[in-house]
C-alpha cells in the first residue's frame, strides 16, 4: 500500500482501484437500461445499472473513509485539494440550476423571448399559494441551515454530543421538507404535461428536492461517522463537504421561493 511506504512529500498517491471502471459500467448499464425501458422494454436493465452504481458508491467511499482514517494519506495539502474539488463540484451544480432558471425566465419574461406568455402563470394554470407550504418549507430549510452550522461549530470545538444532536436535527428537518414537497406535488392543480409553467416548475423544484435527498443521505453518513469518532477538530473534510452542499441547497431554495413561487404567482387571485 502507498500509505505504508515512507513518503518524502505531502501528496496522496492513490492505490490502483477498480471503482472507476465499475462506476463506468454501472452508468452505461443504467443509461442503456433507461433507454430500453422508455422504448417499452423491461425495467430490470435500468435497475441493474442503479444497483451497480450504488455498489460502486459504497465501495469507493468506504475506501476514501479508510484513507482519511489512516493518519498518513489526508495531509493538509490533500485536504485542501479535496475542499477545492468540492467547491468546483458545487459550481457545476450551480450551472444546472442556472439552466433551469434561464428556461423559466425565458418562458415568463417577454423581454427575454418573443415566445414568452403575455400572462404568467399562463391562463388556466393555478399556481401554488406562496405563503402556505412553500413558505413553511423555506422556514424549515433555513432552520436546517442553522443546525448544520451549529454542527460545524461543534465539530471544530470537539463537542461530539452537540455534533450528533445538530446533525440529527438537520437530517430530520430535511426529511420533513421532502415530505411537505411530496404533499405539495400531490395536491398541485396542474400536472407535468400541462404546459411550460408546470414543466419548468417541476424540473427546477424537483431537481432541488433531489438535492435535498442527496444532502440528507450525505449528512446521515456523516452522523454515523461522527458517532464512530471519525471527525476531529482539525480533520473533518467529509463533514465540511456535506455542510457546504447543504448550504448550497439552502441558497438555491431561496431563489426558487423568490422567483418561482412568489414572483411567479404575483398578482394571481386565488
Amino acid at each position: 500500500m502507498a500509505s505504508d511506504i515512507t513518503k518524502k512529500h505531502p501528496w496522496h498517491l492513490v492505490d490502483p482501484s477498480p471503482w472507476p471502471i465499475v462506476g463506468t459500467v454501472g452508468a452505461l448499464t443504467m443509461a442503456l437500461g433507461g433507454i430500453w425501458f422508455m422504448k417499452d422494454g423491461p425495467l430490470w436493465g435500468f435497475l441493474a445499472g442503479v444497483a451497480i452504481v450504488l455498489y460502486c458508491m459504497y465501495g469507493w467511499w468506504r475506501d476514501v473513509v479508510r484513507e482519511a482514517e489512516s493518519g498518513a494519506d489526508h495531509t493538509s495539502p490533500v485536504r485542501h485539494g479535496l475542499r477545492v474539488g468540492m467547491l468546483l463540484f458545487i459550481v457545476s451544480e450551480v450551472m444546472f440550476f442556472f439552466a433551469f432558471f434561464w428556461a423559466y425566465f425565458n418562458s415568463s419574461m417577454p423581454i427575454l423571448s418573443f415566445a414568452a406568455h403575455e400572462t404568467w402563470p399562463p391562463e388556466g394554470i393555478e399556481p401554488l399559494y406562496t405563503w402556505s407550504i412553500p413558505f413553511l418549507n423555506t422556514l424549515i430549510l433555513l432552520t436546517s441551515g442553522g443546525t448544520v452550522t451549529w454542527a460545524h461549530h461543534a465539530v471544530r470545538a470537539g463537542d461530539r454530543k452537540a455534533l450528533l444532536i445538530a446533525l440529527a436535527l438537520t437530517i430530520v428537518l430535511g426529511v420533513i421538507f421532502l415530505g411537505f414537497q411530496a404533499y405539495e406535488y400531490a395536491h398541485a392543480a396542474f400536472g407535468l404535461t400541462d404546459g411550460i409553467y408546470p414543466s419548468t416548475f417541476f424540473i427546477a423544484t424537483g431537481f432541488h428536492g433531489f438535492h435535498v435527498f442527496v444532502g440528507a443521505c450525505f449528512l446521515t453518513v456523516c452522523f454515523f461517522r461522527a458517532r464512530a469518532g471519525h471527525f476531529s477538530e482539525t480533520q473533518h473534510v467529509g463533514f465540511e463537504a456535506a455542510a457546504w452542499y447543504w448550504h448550497f441547497v439552502d441558497v438555491v431554495w431561496l431563489f426558487l421561493f423568490t422567483w418561482v413561487y412568489w414572483w411567479g404567482s404575483y398578482g394571481y387571485q386565488w
